[in-house]
């Protein structure tokens, strides 16, 4: 997994150069981040295919691809934080995620424009570049910096994400909306945030972000509290006072809306 991840990295990394020149011209960077993010892919399909040539796959692009083995599938998004990679910051990432028997097993989420990697594994701990990782030990939710993403004007559930965030913001330090869903779920893990609520998200952009929370020691789940993330399309996390914490008044703002 980590193989695949840095050989996409070279290429993302190749290609966010030429998007950071772009930004200076008139020509859109659409069309040339969308084959980025092709390209990214198919290196991972590939390299993924081959180790394991018998496990399926669910991707951004590419859907869901059946595998001989139905029990092993990867879950892949080539490039997480696509608006910011079109406009030239370096705040996005390559997620790749091993599911087994319907729970994440193992997951991996590199930056390229960082070289920072995040690996996870059932039963082995959670690791930021060989550092092992633990999820803040802040107690209480109005010392905590959080994160969480808003839609657009127009998007499903933008009026509700705004009433969250209203409500949280009078309950934290601070709100975060990076534009990556899972660097915000590794950053958790990792104790530079202290929680993050997401409504929305792909199970390509979490997938691997679950492993990580749950082997850094913290909790996540659905925003209902449940584990169905997947079916929900919505995520939670945090250590367990705050991921309780920031689930009550999310919860709470969601009334009415």
């Amino acid at each position: 997994m980590t193989n695949a991840a840095f050989k996409a990295g070279r290429s993302l990394s190749r290609d966010f150069g030429e998007v950071q020149n772009l930004q200076v011209s008139r020509k859109g960077t659409g069309d040339f981040v969308t084959n980025a993010d092709l390209k990214a892919e198919k290196i991972i399909r590939e390299e993924l295919a081959e180790a394991r040539p018998k496990f399926g796959f669910l991707m951004e692009e590419s859907g869901e691809i059946k595998g001989e083995d139905p029990q092993n599938r990867w879950i892949v998004d080539p490039l997480d934080g696509t608006h910011n990679y079109m406009h030239g910051s370096p705040h996005f990432c390559i997620s790749i995620a091993l599911e087994r028997e319907k729970e994440i097993v193992a997951g991996v989420i590199y930056n390229p424009a960082t070289d920072e990697l995040f690996v996870a594994e059932r039963g082995q701990g959670a690791f930021a570049n060989d550092t092992r990782m633990r999820v803040a030990a802040r107690r209480e939710l109005v010392d905590c910096l959080v994160s969480t993403n808003i839609p657009r004007l127009g998007q499903t559930g933008h009026k509700r994400a705004l009433a969250q965030q209203a409500a949280v913001m009078k309950q934290t330090i601070g709100v975060r909306c990076s534009g990556s869903t899972a660097l915000d779920l590794a950053y958790v893990a990792a104790g530079r945030l202290d929680g993050t609520w997401q409504s929305g998200p792909q199970a390509w952009d979490f997938a691997a972000g679950i492993i990580m929370i749950k082997e850094a020691g913290g909790y996540v789940s659905a925003l209902n509290g449940t584990r169905d993330m997947f079916g929900s399309g919505t995520i939670l996390a945090g250590n367990e006072r705050i991921h309780k914490q920031l689930g009550d008044v999310v919860r709470a703002a969601n009334v009415g809306q």
